[in-house]
């Protein structure tokens, strides 16, 4: 089955509110599509029933079912950036640097030196969160 790109699943109702289907997908793809691990997760959880949980939470937060799925949806969506704005501009490009090198080099073993760059850079970023104490309390 071919995907379609779902755009019969959103509509505008009489408020002026966007609704969305919320439907399971099936298709095939090639196998070496770029985008065949993302596919598969949608695929596969497509089979829950996300109500279920967002029901439980409206229920028992007293919020509409509608403004939490808003929620869950929107924060997904922005992850990426947020955690772009969490590692920074300048440390995002830092930690890639190694990776293009070793993928520009064409060769397993600058990738494995690349790994233990990215390891050792990730273990300095790690320092505070697994030791708090390292770094003192700031006096006003």
């Amino acid at each position: 089955m071919d995907a379609d790109t779902g755009t019969q699943d959103v509509w505008t109702d009489d408020e002026g509110n966007e609704v969305v289907c919320l439907r399971r997908w099936k298709a095939s793809w090639p196998a070496d599509d770029r985008h065949a691990n993302f596919k598969t997760e949608v695929t596969t959880y497509g089979l829950l029933d996300p109500l279920v949980t967002l029901r439980g939470m409206s229920r028992n937060l007293d919020i509409p079912i509608g403004a939490i799925a808003r929620y869950v949806l929107a924060k997904w969506a922005t992850g990426g950036s947020g955690g772009l704005l969490e590692l920074g501009p300048v440390m995002v490009p830092r930690m890639w640097a190694p990776i293009a090198a070793a993928e520009e080099a064409d060769d397993d073993e600058e990738r494995l030196k690349a790994y233990h760059q990215l390891r050792q850079m990730i273990s300095w970023l790690k320092v505070p969160l697994d030791d708090p104490s390292v770094y003192p309390a700031q006096q006003d």
